[in-house]
């Protein structure tokens, strides 16, 4: 293959550091409601509609905070509700970010056990 063939077709997978694992598989599973598919030492793994979600417990160079993972929701004020009655503290209400021509963008941040930025984010079309 030439580097001109070369073409990345979709995301796999997405790691996300977890000092605590069994806290953290708890969290993602119990709370947030992510389909857990299974753990190996110091690692557990998850479905995101076909994306997988590895917690890790980070080792040497890899012990760092993660990217931002957005939870796209159809209904945010709703998610929102549900996981405050969960335990989940948000950074944020839901906030309209952007209104574009078809749809508006809403967004709520969140931490997860870890120290983890999350965020749900809802696209609300317009009529």
């Amino acid at each position: 293959m030439s580097e001109q063939d070369l073409s990345i077709w979709s995301l796999g997978q997405i790691s996300m550091r977890a000092i605590d694992i069994e806290r953290a598989k708890a969290y993602y599973r119990d709370v947030l409601g992510v389909p857990f598919l299974f753990d190996v030492p110091k690692m557990a793994f998850f479905d995101l509609d076909g994306v997988r979600l590895m917690l890790a417990v980070p080792e040497g160079a890899h012990d760092h905070p993660g990217s931002i993972l957005y939870f796209r929701v159809p209904d945010l004020d709703q998610a929102h509700s549900v996981l405050t009655s969960r335990g989940v503290e948000f950074d944020s209400d839901p906030t309209m970010i952007a209104d574009m021509e078809d749809h508006e963008l809403w967004m709520a941040s969140f931490k997860d056990t870890e120290g983890n930025q999350l965020a749900l984010m809802s696209e609300v079309f317009k009529a």
